[in-house]
């Protein structure tokens, strides 16, 4: 099956190559009215698989109609250059064309985003593509496409696989009908997706994980700052490659800034994905929810101290509920900071001043997302030019783009 959809890409792709602008505004733009249509209905399909709480799978369904709604005008806005050249009396013309069939490899936690940011923008530039979501997921992604199937694209250009990554996922990366893959996962698959593609010559994007800081400064708003590392570190269940999983708050504001953080985080609903009450559902699965609970052990073993949660809950629903962990009095050469826990787990670093707290924001071997809680505008700028992070944000939570 895989074999078959990857030539029924290859097979699409000329033609959908020379589809006019309009062509794929048209499908786009359909795609994105009919998801906003069914929001209600995807938001609530999408918390029965994922455990999302109904008002983030709403959010996410939404997010994935406004990513396909922005790429409908990106294909009416496709450019190119003419410049003169050294050469007299000859122009040069350039022209951005598609790279052709494009595989994608996507996570579990963002179940109709991800392929959203992914298949949205491959399509208006021209691509075909071929795509795997975890098996974790299907239901969502199945729906995108049944969607899609409306949408006026010629037969294969867009395809759906399902099966595990070991066998459809490693012939996506392997197959050199495959011209590009973008995948989205933990590092381990990632540096292995890399070695194979990269070694057929393909191209290949990766997006792996992070261990995100947020910085908080003793000048900080702490309301502000509480906000941030609640929504930052604990929502979506923590399951987020931008969650920041590591609170960095130098020592004029540690204490007042955890007091109130464990005030904010005793007040939190954890339970039914589709219960109203729910602030915080329940983990994706047995196996993520040991891991949460198996790096707590491991932080409060090498020194760290556990001042809320860190232990799964019994409800009236059978689940994976984790009560969201906060731990003090860690260092940064902890394993709970060094390595991606993706629960709602945080740890808490008491630093002196600015400089010792960017200095152990950069120290991680991630650089995914960053922040920082200032009403100082020299720190704020300062912490966005030296972050050796991809995405900054000042007095906002990490999690997000």
């Amino acid at each position: 099956q895989v074999e078959q959809a990857i030539d029924a890409a290859e097979k699409a792709a000329g033609e959908w190559a020379f589809s006019t602008p309009q062509q794929r505004f048209d499908a786009l733009d359909h795609i994105a009215t009919e998801i906003f249509a069914k929001a209600e209905v995807l938001g609530g399909l999408l918390s029965r698989e994922e455990g999302k709480t109904l008002a983030e799978g709403k959010g996410e369904v939404m997010r994935a109609g406004q990513i396909f709604k922005f790429y409908a005008g990106e294909a009416l806005r496709a450019s190119g250059e003419i410049v003169s050249s050294v050469r007299p009396g000859i122009d040069v013309e350039i022209t951005r064309e598609p790279v052709g069939v494009v595989g994608f490899i996507t996570p579990w936690n963002f179940p109709i985003a991800i392929p959203a940011w992914k298949i949205a923008p491959a399509v208006a530039y021209g691509n075909s593509i071929v795509i795997k979501p975890a098996e974790l997921v299907p239901a969502s992604v199945w729906r995108l496409f049944e969607i899609m199937s409306r949408a006026g694209l010629p037969d294969g250009v867009v395809n759906l696989v399902m099966g595990p990554g070991r066998v459809v996922g490693e012939d996506i990366a392997a197959s050199p009908k495959v011209n590009a893959v973008s995948f989205t996962g933990s590092v381990k698959t990632g540096h292995h997706i890399r070695n194979v593609v990269a070694g057929r010559g393909g191209k290949v994007q990766l997006e792996m994980g992070g261990k995100n800081p947020l910085v908080v400064l003793d000048d900080a708003d702490l309301d502000v700052a509480v906000n941030c590392a609640l929504q930052g570190a604990f929502f979506s269940t923590g399951q987020r490659c931008t969650a920041s999983s590591r609170l960095i708050v130098t020592a004029g504001i540690h204490d007042r800034f955890v007091e109130r953080l464990v005030q904010q985080l005793q007040a939190i609903t954890v339970g039914h994905a589709l219960a109203e009450t729910t602030q915080i559902g329940p983990v994706i699965n047995e196996g993520q929810l040991k891991q949460n609970l198996d790096y707590v052990d491991i932080a409060v073993s090498e020194g760290g101290r556990l001042i809320f949660g860190g232990e799964r809950l019994t409800l009236a629903h059978q689940g994976g509920y984790s009560a969201p962990a906060l731990i003090v009095d860690t260092r940064n050469d902890m394993r709970i900071n060094r390595e991606e826990v993706f629960g709602p787990v945080a740890s808490v670093i008491k630093v002196q001043d600015y400089d010792e707290a960017l200095s152990a924001a950069n120290d991680t071997e991630f650089g995914l997302s960053a922040g920082i809680c200032t009403s100082s505008l020299k720190y704020a700028r300062d912490f966005k030019r030296r972050s050796e992070a991809g995405m900054v944000m000042v007095n906002l939570p990490t999690a997000g783009v």
